[in-house]
């Protein structure tokens, strides 16, 4: 194998999907990882269905690997019982690999209490179970790095959005979009960090074509750094484009957080996303600078941009039928 592969953890969910896309599109062989072969691979990408947990055939299939992404993600509200377990399969094949261990990482860790601008070097204060059981998995990364026993970096970014469903974007932001309403989980004039998956994908491909890594490292990836109005605003504008204009204007609502933590006292996903709500009332970006020395100027979608791929690839287009829907919204007003 050429030393350019990558093998892609988690190829099935949205960012491995978006790594895969990405690690391809440079020109690298890529290992695609996950339990149901994806849809569709492009050129480039092969498909691996081995259990996470059989080292010994990943690490035949994946070898001459130099990099390992980890893509996977356990359900929300399975992470006490997998969110260790799962990260130490994969940090098992990448130590045997002698490959780089990627990891995506998150703004948990540094909790309620975190300033309005996040560094490498910002203390981490976890105030949450998830807080605290992202700081372990990031601790465990470091510590096996620093033994010499993989290389190993964590690339930290805001909440994803883009390459399809299961983000903020559709859960809350678009969810009634069919009635001219868009909602917005905190308050409009805080900003709040976001991450363009294919823009993100591209800074993981940059680094990992760096040559000589350190052992362990953390960057933090910029994004997009939006307030709830900018960034209904950039929705409100895309949406238009793409025929969702609403005749009688568009309308905005907030998420009842007071409704949700009283369903989570019965429904566990919803006292989970309750936890971490505070998300929305804390002011928080990331500065990617250190990134940006590290492997120079990265090429990023603006967010209006970004924003209306990401709607088109969650159907919301003119050819998906958002004309004809909006003919009958106007017809029931």
């Amino acid at each position: 194998m050429s030393k350019n592969t990558v093998l892609v953890l988690g190829a099935n969910g949205r960012f491995g999907a978006a790594t895969v896309r990405a690690f391809a599109a440079a020109g690298w062989r890529v290992l695609a990882h996950s339990r149901r072969a994806p849809a569709a691979l492009p050129a480039g990408a092969v498909h691996l269905g081995t259990a996470l947990d059989d080292t010994e055939a990943l690490v035949t299939q994946a070898a001459g690997a130099s990099a390992v992404v980890y893509a996977v993600n356990p359900v929300y509200t399975r992470w006490t019982q997998e969110i260790l377990p799962l990260a130490r399969h994969g940090m098992a094949v990448a130590e045997r690999l002698g490959a780089l261990f990627m990891l995506p990482g998150n703004v948990y860790a540094f909790g309620e209490g975190m300033p309005a601008m996040l560094r490498e070097d910002t203390p981490e204060h976890p105030t949450t179970t998830k807080g605290r059981q992202r700081q372990a998995l990031e601790a465990e990364v470091r510590v096996r790095a620093e033994r010499g026993a993989m290389k190993a970096v964590v690339i930290r970014a805001g909440d994803f959005y883009g390459q399809g469903s299961g983000s903020w974007l559709d859960l809350a932001v678009t969810k009634s979009i069919a009635q001219g309403k868009l909602v917005y989980p905190g308050p409009l004039d805080l900003p709040h960090a976001w991450a363009y998956l294919p823009d993100l994908a591209r800074a993981f491909v940059a680094v990992a074509a760096q040559a000589s890594p350190p052992a362990f490292r953390t960057l933090h990836f910029a994004g997009h750094t939006l307030t709830g109005a900018e960034l209904l605003s950039h929705v409100q504008a895309a949406a238009d484009e793409l025929g969702w204009r609403p005749e009688r204007g568009w309308r905005q609502g907030g998420m009842p957080w007071g409704v949700i933590r009283a369903i989570g006292l019965l429904v566990p996903l919803m006292r989970e996303l309750a936890r971490m709500s505070y998300l929305w009332r804390v002011p928080h970006a990331l500065d990617g600078g250190a990134l940006e020395r590290a492997v120079g100027p990265l090429p990023a979608n603006p967010p209006r941009e970004a924003l209306r791929t990401a709607l088109i690839d969650l159907g919301l287009d003119a050819a998906s039928g958002a004309p004809a829907v909006n003919a009958r919204r106007g017809a029931a007003h």
